[in-house]
């Protein structure tokens, strides 16, 4: 009875080195096509289409607020919408760098 006692507080010490997570390649084989996808999708996200677009939702957004003709809550919401967008590879990098000292 002894024995499986030390058998089983040996294993429960052990338990935790077994738990750890895996470390996974920054792109693992065979995501090429994926990464080269997202890339692009990234690249038009916040290349010069969704600048324009955003300008023009602001410009809009902001003459409609000060002739009184939209909510200021809802005007804000969209300001903040574009503040994410284009702030959304820093806010990334701050989770990860949070994750990764963590």
């Amino acid at each position: 009875m002894l024995k499986h006692r030390v058998a089983i507080a040996a294993f429960m010490l052990a338990a935790p080195g077994f738990a750890q997570a895996q470390v996974v390649a920054a792109n693992p084989q065979g995501s090429g096509p994926i990464v080269a996808a997202l890339g692009w999708l990234q690249g038009t996200l916040m290349g010069h289409v969704a600048t324009a677009v955003a300008v023009m939702a602001v410009a809009a957004v902001g003459l409609m607020m000060l002739t009184g003709r939209m909510n200021w809550r809802f005007g804000a919401t969209v300001i903040l919408g574009c503040f994410i967008l284009f702030g959304a590879g820093a806010i990334v990098s701050g989770i990860q760098s949070v994750s990764a000292a963590g």
